[in-house]
């Protein structure tokens, strides 16, 4: 089953009261949604996810434990339009868990894993309309290239796009498998010793096809704006690019003009609403019990 990652220093770190309105924008098979729960016996959860199976594990889960909680069947770039059609303008305290859960790449259908055999699927929601196989047969080489640069940050992008176009010439590219041997025969040996050459790129495919990095820049954006005073956003990421965004807005809101910088008081006009608390990695203890969250960085903002 899915181990959430960075828990404990999570539910420390939401800053959460008896009454606190709390929205997981990543409900997933609700590791963190549990223990958010419950420390709000007399406040409400609101918990968005987009994945059927999970919602429906999770309901059940949640269910055992209280009944102060609503599900959201929705991608969380929604965030602050379903909050308002429920009545909710401010809440105090919002998660981000951008991983994608272990259900989720150990179940061979879904396709997000390289290491088992699959149709090329990658879809968070299924009844989204671009899936993998669709982005891998049919994008032109100088797109692939792109996302594979882009979002996998592979060095041999060139070389994978065009072995990619050389096969799907000769016949489909149907399976994950079959994409792992067409990205194995593009990069050197040296290479392969190091790290398994398949991760970049499902990983570049799998933003492209859920659309990821544009859905957290405006979800994030949003999030700031329904935030209460003392409220908290906590964002985990995995990989450079969400940290990036991530760090990137969290800097934007809580950075302070340089005009200004030095002044013994700042006017009020120039005074930041946010500020950003701290980053936190897992320990070492986590690692070695839960190897996938070896990548994992918690940031957190307040607003103030």
């Amino acid at each position: 089953m899915h181990e959430s990652v960075l828990l404990k220093e999570t539910i420390e770190n939401l800053n959460l009261k008896k009454d606190s309105i709390v929205v997981d924008c990543t409900l997933g098979y609700g590791g963190h949604s549990s223990e958010i729960l419950k420390k709000i016996p007399n406040g409400h959860l609101y918990a968005f996810d987009q994945d059927e199976q999970a919602i429906n594990y999770s309901d059940k889960r949640l269910k055992k434990i209280a009944n102060n909680y609503t599900i959201i069947y929705s991608n969380f770039v929604n965030i602050k339009k379903e909050l308002n059609k429920k009545g909710i303008e401010k809440v105090d305290a919002i998660l981000f868990d951008l991983g994608v859960s272990s259900p989720q790449l150990d179940e061979d259908e879904r396709g997000f894993s390289f290491h088992k055999d699959a149709k090329l699927d990658m879809r968070m929601d299924k009844n989204n309309k671009l899936t993998a196989s669709y982005v891998v047969n049919n994008y032109p080489k100088e797109k692939l290239i792109q996302i594979f640069y882009q979002y996998g940050e592979e060095k041999y992008a060139k070389n994978i796009a065009n072995n990619i176009i050389k096969k799907r010439e000769e016949k489909k590219i149907e399976t994950t498998l079959e994409l792992v041997d067409i990205i194995k025969e593009s990069v050197p040996f040296s290479y392969k010793k190091n790290h398994h050459p398949a991760r970049k790129i499902f990983q570049a495919i799998r933003i492209e096809v859920n659309q990821e990095l544009e859905v957290l820049k405006k979800a994030l954006d949003d999030a700031i704006t329904i935030l209460n005073k003392r409220g908290r956003i906590l964002v985990i990421t995995f990989h450079s690019l969400e940290d990036r965004i991530c760090k990137k807005k969290f800097r934007e809101v809580s950075k302070i003009d340089e005009k200004v910088k030095g002044l013994p008081v700042i006017p009020k006009e120039f005074q930041k609403n946010y500020k950003v608390i701290k980053s936190i990695t897992p320990s070492k203890q986590e690692v070695e019990k839960n190897n996938r969250s070896r990548s994992a960085r918690l940031r957190i903002l307040e607003r103030i």
